[in-house]
C-alpha cells in the first residue's frame, strides 16, 4: 500500500474528548471515528489491526480444537426467557420489539443461542465433547461508555461454548481454553496474567479473568509478583492431554492473582512482602465453567451410556477482540504514538523516501516494497511529498515495528537505514539485506 493512495486521516492535536492513552492514539492515528457514544466505524488502519488479533484468536481456537462458526446478532427473547436472565440481565440489555411484536434483543452474550442449537441437533454422549465458538459483534448499553474501545457498546467479541458429559471433563475444556489463552496472548506481544475473579451474570464457581497489566486499567489487581516471571513460550501441549493442559493451569494460577473482587487480604498477606504488588489491570478475556446451569433450565441432554438422560455440563470463554486493540496500545506506546508488537502489526514494515521525485531514491523504494510484497509481507510505502520531519512523524504515530529509510546519501553508499520503532535503533545495510531482515523477523 502506498500512503499517497491510503485513507489514514491522522490529527496533529489531542483531541480533547480522549482521556486516556489508547483512545487517544487511536483517534489520532486515524484508527477509528465514532459514530454515537460508545460506537465507533473502524477505519482502514484500525480495521487491519483488528483483523490481525481476530486471524491470531481464529488460529488458537482451531489449534486447541474448537470449531468456528457464526451467530446472528439479533436473538429472540423467549430464549432468554427459559434460562430465566431476559429480566434479570439488567438495563445493558438493549430490547427491541420487530415489526410482528416480536420480543428480540441485541446479543451481549450468546449462552442461550448456543444451547439452543446444541439441543436440536445433539443428543447422545458419543457426539461429546464439543466446542463451538464465533467471533461476534456483542452489544451492552453501557450507561456511561468511555474509554474508547475499551469500555464502548458495541465490541467484538470471541465466545466460545463447552458442553461436556461430567464436570470432570468440563474442567479439561476449561483448562484447555486457558492453555490455548495463553498463547493468544503472548502471540500478541501481551502478558496476559489468569486472575481468580467473580462470574457476574454469566453465573457458575469457576472463573478467571486474563488481565493486562496498565495504570488505566479499570479493576485493581492484587498478585504475587512470581507470576509475571511466568511465559508459555513455544512449548507445545497436546490440547487432548488431560494431565498437560492441568500442568498449564497450576503453574498460570498456584501463584496469587486476584481482582478485587474477589481479593483475600489474609491469604495475599501471607506472601512474602517483597514479593506482592497492587496494580490496576484490563481485562482482555475470561473463562467460565457454570456446569448445568443453562442445560438444565433449557433441556440440553443427551443419553449416557447408561441410556439415561442428563444435563450436559458446559462453559463459556470469551476474548474482547476490539477491546485487546486499546489493550495493546495502552501496553505499549510512547510519547511518539504507538509501538505495535510484531503479531498484530497493520503493516509489517514502513518505507519513507526521504526525496521523492529523485530518480534513484523513487526506485530504490519501488524495488524495496515490490521485493517485501514478493517475500509475502505487508508494507507501508510513504511516497508523499512531505517533509522527512513529517514523514517520520506519521510512522512514530501509527506504530509500524520496522522503517526502511532511503535517501539520496545513503544510496550514494550503497545503504539504506532500518529502525526499529522500539528501540530506536537504526542499522545501515543494503537494500537487499534490509528486506532479508525483516522477512527473518517475520518468518
Amino acid at each position: 500500500m502506498r500512503l499517497s493512495r491510503y485513507f489514514l486521516p491522522v490529527l496533529k492535536e489531542n483531541p480533547a474528548e480522549a482521556q486516556i492513552v489508547s483512545h487517544r492514539l487511536m483517534l489520532r492515528a486515524g484508527m477509528i471515528k465514532q459514530s454515537s457514544a460508545g460506537i465507533y466505524s473502524w477505519l482502514p488502519l484500525g480495521f487491519k489491526v483488528l483483523r490481525r488479533i481476530e486471524q491470531i484468536v481464529h488460529e488458537e481456537q482451531v489449534r486447541a480444537g474448537h470449531i468456528p462458526m457464526l451467530m446472528p446478532t439479533l436473538q429472540p427473547a423467549d430464549l432468554w426467557r427459559e434460562s430465566g436472565r431476559y429480566d434479570d440481565y439488567g438495563q445493558e440489555m438493549l430490547r427491541i420489539t420487530d415489526r410482528q411484536d416480536r420480543d428480540m434483543l441485541y446479543g451481549p452474550t450468546n449462552e442461550e443461542m448456543i444451547t439452543d442449537i446444541f439441543r436440536a441437533h445433539v443428543g447422545s454422549y458419543k457426539d461429546l465433547p464439543l466446542t463451538l465458538y464465533h467471533i461476534q459483534w456483542k452489544f451492552r448499553d453501557e450507561m456511561r461508555p468511555r474509554f474508547g474501545v475499551m469500555r464502548g457498546r458495541e465490541f467484538l467479541m470471541k465466545d466460545g461454548y463447552n458442553f461436556d458429559l461430567d464436570k470432570e471433563a468440563a474442567l479439561h475444556a476449561y483448562n484447555r481454553h486457558l492453555v490455548s489463552y495463553l498463547r493468544t496472548y503472548e502471540r500478541m506481544g501481551l502478558q496476559a496474567i489468569p486472575m481468580r475473579a467473580d462470574s457476574g451474570p454469566i453465573g457458575g464457581d469457576d472463573t478467571h479473568e486474563f488481565l493486562v497489566l496498565a495504570e488505566t486499567g479499570e479493576s485493581e489487581v492484587f498478585y504475587d509478583s512470581q507470576i509475571t516471571d511466568l511465559t508459555f513460550g513455544e512449548r507445545e501441549i497436546d490440547y487432548d492431554s488431560v494431565d498437560q493442559c492441568k500442568a498449564v493451569l497450576e503453574e498460570f494460577t498456584s501463584r496469587y492473582a486476584r481482582t478485587d473482587e474477589t481479593h483475600d487480604a489474609a491469604i495475599f498477606n501471607q506472601i512474602p512482602e517483597e514479593r506482592r504488588r497492587t496494580a490496576r489491570g484490563i481485562e482482555v478475556g475470561q473463562i467460565f465453567y457454570f456446569g448445568t446451569k443453562y442445560s438444565e433450565a433449557m433441556g440440553a441432554t443427551v443419553q449416557g451410556p447408561d441410556g439415561a438422560k442428563v444435563p450436559v455440563h458446559m462453559g463459556s470463554h470469551g476474548i474482547g477482540v476490539s477491546r485487546l486493540v486499546g489493550a495493546i496500545i495502552e501496553a505499549s506506546h510512547d510519547d511518539k504514538g504507538i509501538i505495535w508488537p510484531e503479531g498484530v502489526t497493520p503493516f509489517h514494515c514502513g518505507i519513507v523516501n526521504l526525496k521523492q521525485g529523485d530518480a534513484a531514491a523513487d526506485a530504490a523504494c519501488e524495488g524495496l516494497y515490490m521485493a517485501l510484497v514478493a517475500a509475502g509481507l505487508d508494507p507501508l510505502y510513504d511516497d508523499r511529498d512531505e517533509r522527512a520531519g513529517a514523514k517520520f512523524a506519521t510512522m512514530d504515530l501509527i506504530g509500524l515495528p520496522w522503517r526502511i529509510t532511503v535517501g539520496p546519501r545513503g544510496l550514494a553508499a550503497g545503504v539504506v537505514e532500518l529502525t526499529s520503532r522500539r528501540t530506536g535503533e537504526s542499522v545501515e545495510m543494503t537494500p537487499e539485506a534490509a528486506v532479508a531482515r525483516v522477512q527473518e523477523i517475520y518468518a
